[in-house]
């Protein structure tokens, strides 16, 4: 493809730099904050994204990917007003975020109508504005490759082949999900070298992670500092040994931290994920990963080309950028 969609304009591939490609400014129930607003606070849930955002920054991030959708309350006017705030390049998603269900309002209609309405948010705008999305979205968990969330891949495979813009998962790799995923994606004529599937750093492994590699897709080692699934020094080993076997250049590194979620208590997630932030990487995980045999390449490959890659962009400039152990950079 050529330019990329981002919240305050085009970008050209070359542009996207140092990215996180999963993160997340907010995520709310947007059921809760539609009956129940008071519980809200905009002012501190826009300081809490500022912060966090500002701190990659300073870290040399020069992309984040927010694949906040439907059903994680995708709100396109605070993304933008971060992305100002901050001077970020922030690319927005399209999609539905379901493990199991969608309304009766897509429930009754066709795959092709919800397909159509991803596309609107690609070409026209998000929620009535002209703010367009760059990716698509949608999300099988354990539950399953249900009716409604085949509903939903089914129509991402439409939409990514009316925009040309590319695909990201949340999946299960404890049930396999990744490769169901795949298998709808196929169906539908989806060429796999655009699909991202998230959360393949959940699993140790290996031989699963390879297998959604052999299909030709892209892996998310993206939940660094989450260890409800499993611990950091099993998400670094199975980095490690995927980039010895020579896959930096299918693996993301990413953390997808929410500067806010109401899903549970503030101090209960601190509590559970105490370096949880959109920063972990920078200051604890690369070094880590240099330490134990990752080269500068395979960082500069992860964090630099692998994101051009995925969005249809060329390789762009050769040049390798070194990530210090604080997250400042140089070039070479």
């Amino acid at each position: 493809m050529g330019m990329i969609n981002s919240i305050t304009g085009k970008l050209d591939p070359s542009e996207l730099g140092c990215t996180l490609v999963h993160e997340h400014l907010r995520t709310r129930s947007e059921s809760v904050f539609a009956q129940f607003p008071h519980l809200y606070d905009e002012e501190n849930e826009f300081q809490k994204a500022v912060e966090q955002v500002n701190a990659a920054k300073d870290r040399g991030v020069q992309t984040i990917c927010d694949p906040t959708v439907m059903e994680l309350g995708r709100d396109i006017r605070f993304m933008e007003k971060v992305a100002v705030a901050t001077g970020m390049q922030i690319i927005a998603a399209t999609g539905i975020y379901s493990y199991h269900y969608i309304p009766p309002h897509f429930q009754n209609r066709s795959i092709d109508y919800m397909a159509d309405l991803f596309v609107r948010d690609i070409e026209v705008g998000v929620q009535n504005t002209s703010i367009k999305a760059g990716f698509l979205k949608c999300a099988t968990d354990a539950q399953g490759m249900t009716r409604d969330v085949e509903k939903v891949i089914r129509a991402v495979a439409r939409a990514h082949h009316k925009t040309g813009v590319p695909i990201m998962t949340h999946s299960h790799p404890a049930s396999g999900t990744g490769l169901m995923q795949l298998d709808i994606l196929e169906e539908e004529g989806v060429n796999p070298n655009n699909v991202l599937i998230g959360h393949c750093g959940d699993t140790d492994d290996v031989d699963y992670i390879l297998r959604v590699i052999d299909r030709g897709a892209y892996v998310g080692m993206d939940r660094y500092g989450i260890l409800r699934m499993i611990d950091t020094e099993s998400r670094n080993e199975t980095v490690i040994e995927l980039a010895k076997r020579g896959y930096a250049d299918r693996m993301f590194l990413s953390q997808d931290y929410c500067c806010t979620i109401d899903w549970y208590e503030p101090e209960a997630v601190k509590k559970v994920n105490p370096d949880w932030s959109f920063t972990f990487i920078f200051d604890k995980i690369i070094p880590e990963l240099k330490r134990n045999g990752v080269t500068e390449e395979q960082i500069h490959t992860m964090m630099f080309e692998n994101i051009k890659s995925w969005f249809g962009g060329q390789d762009g400039s050769k040049t390798i950028h070194t990530i210090h152990d604080k997250g400042s950079y140089t070039e070479k």
